[in-house]
């Protein structure tokens, strides 16, 4: 496995972690329809967070929230929608990133919700 997918996974672990950290209940992980895939469902309360895990390494300059584009912000909101509709769910859908910046000593996490709202 390369590097680039050893710190991806990486990434998406050290997110779960935090997402259970603050009261999140995990429904799926790496959840997939048609050609679209949400990295993380997590519920807390009534609200079904949609969370884009974006890992990059210190040497990574540009905004790591800034890589989520236009066409993969419409296929998750596709698969969100299909996943919704197949459990049945009576929920607030919220859709969140959560950027893991990796340091020479640990990493950075930010989760920042509603988030496809500021592009």
């Amino acid at each position: 496995m390369g590097k680039h997918n050893e710190l991806g996974e990486k990434g998406e672990k050290l997110a779960v972690d935090f997402l259970l950290k603050n009261g999140y209940h995990i429904m799926r992980k790496n959840y997939r329809y048609l050609k679209a895939e949400i990295d993380i469902i997590a519920k807390k309360n009534d609200v079904l967070a949609i969370v884009e895990v974006k890992t990059r390494s210190s040497a990574f300059f540009e905004n790591i929230a800034d890589t989520v584009t236009p066409k993969k912000i419409k296929l998750v909101v596709m698969a969100a929608n299909h996943y919704v509709i197949e459990q049945n769910l009576e929920v607030e859908v919220r859709f969140d990133i959560i950027t893991i910046l990796k340091k020479s000593k640990g990493f950075d996490i930010e989760h920042l919700e509603n988030a496809f709202y500021h592009f």
